[in-house]
């Protein structure tokens, strides 16, 4: 008989065994076993998000697509503690970009070929829904064929609110001025950690609930995950269940996009920083559990293009957009960029096939 001390090991091999099996089932894995995973050998762990990958999505064709991110303002009542660009008084100036700057923005991006615009700010105290609405008429009636991917599920609570109107009849207008999608910035959707380093932005059900908002009124989101914030491996998981959970109500994620978060420069610049093993661990795991969301973006932009490239062969299949001129990530002393052929050359060296995609990831141009 073995001694009692071996039993918990066996009982460990006796789980992973049972959760493997699921995995390659097709089987949903519940948020009570998926923290194991998180002790899985990285290989292993790979292999199997690899397989999730190509149930959900079968073949090897990895899209990106041609975009900018139009940072109009860093002036934000939030000040989260996690952020390194909001203006601060002695630290960083406030902006605000004119109409004519944002529109100057956006044509060079159609001059280079380019298909989507985010336009992103923050909880600023003088902008109204109406600010967002000129906004966006303005690029729609310049640019109709740009898709407009805007905002965020806090910037849309906040206009709410300070124009005094329903978050339904704010959404409803956005959507008639031309807005086309909303990016699911979703931070950590854990309230503890909220509360900890972002307690003027929304909960984690106002987030839920703009989902669902969004559903009634046909546009498509996204969701995120910024980990590294001091949460616990339970409190990844529960972040992630309560996407799976919103996915499965409303069916308008197209994306979930992972990312370590950057200590530097904020407020939390003594939280050690995630390491490359931690972000593989993550996208592997995001692709076993969320079984209902088609495309995981691997992180160029947070975590460098090679660890990016592994992602793919981890889970990941899409590597997000260009994104000409991002600063947010920038102001946290992370620089990476790209460019088309960059993306190109790293999707083909992964062994996969490089798809230029539009917003709602249909393919414009096969590189094969």
């Amino acid at each position: 008989m073995l001694p009692s001390a071996d039993f918990p090991a066996l009982q460990g091999f006796h789980r992973m065994d049972i959760l493997k099996e699921k995995i390659y089932a097709g089987r949903r894995i519940g948020h009570e076993e998926a923290p194991d995973l998180f002790r899985w050998p990285i290989i292993e762990l790979g292999m199997a998000a690899d397989f999730r990958r190509r149930l959900i999505e079968p073949g090897d064709k990895v899209g990106f697509i041609i975009d900018r991110i139009v940072n109009f303002t860093n002036v934000c009542e939030a000040s989260c503690a996690f952020c390194a660009f909001h203006a601060r008084a002695g630290r960083i100036e406030p902006y605000e970009l004119t109409l004519d700057e944002i529109l100057a923005k956006v044509e060079e991006l159609v001059t280079i070929g380019g298909t989507q615009v985010m336009l992103q700010g923050g909880l600023h105290p003088r902008h109204t829904l109406e600010t967002y609405l000129a906004m966006v008429r303005a690029v729609k009636n310049r640019f109709p064929e740009i898709a407009l991917h805007s905002f965020s599920p806090a910037e849309l609570v906040y206009i709410a609110r300070r124009s005094g109107v329903t978050l339904d009849e704010a959404v409803e207008g956005l959507k008639d001025a031309g807005l086309d999608s909303v990016p699911g910035a979703s931070d950590l959707l854990v309230d503890r950690i909220r509360n900890r380093v972002s307690p003027k932005k929304i909960t984690r059900d106002d987030w839920c609930g703009v989902m669902d908002v969004l559903c009634r009124h046909g546009l498509k989101s996204s969701a995120t995950m910024t980990y590294g914030m001091g949460e616990t491996l339970a409190e990844r998981i529960a972040h992630l269940e309560v996407i799976r959970a919103v996915q499965d109500r409303t069916g308008i994620l197209r994306a979930f996009i992972p990312w370590s978060f950057s200590p530097a420069h904020t407020r939390l610049e003594d939280v050690p920083p995630a390491t490359g093993i931690d972000y593989l661990r993550v996208v592997a795991i995001s692709r076993i559990f969320l079984d209902n969301v088609t495309h995981i973006q691997a992180g160029w932009l947070t975590e460098g293009m090679k660890l990016a490239q592994i992602a793919l062969t981890m889970g990941a299949n899409d590597m997000g957009g260009v994104l000409t001129e991002e600063v947010v990530v920038k102001a946290a002393g992370v620089i990476n960029r790209t460019n088309m052929a960059e993306l190109i050359d790293v999707i083909g060296d992964a062994g996969r096939i490089p798809v230029q995609r539009d917003s709602d990831y249909r393919e414009i141009r096969t590189f094969a």
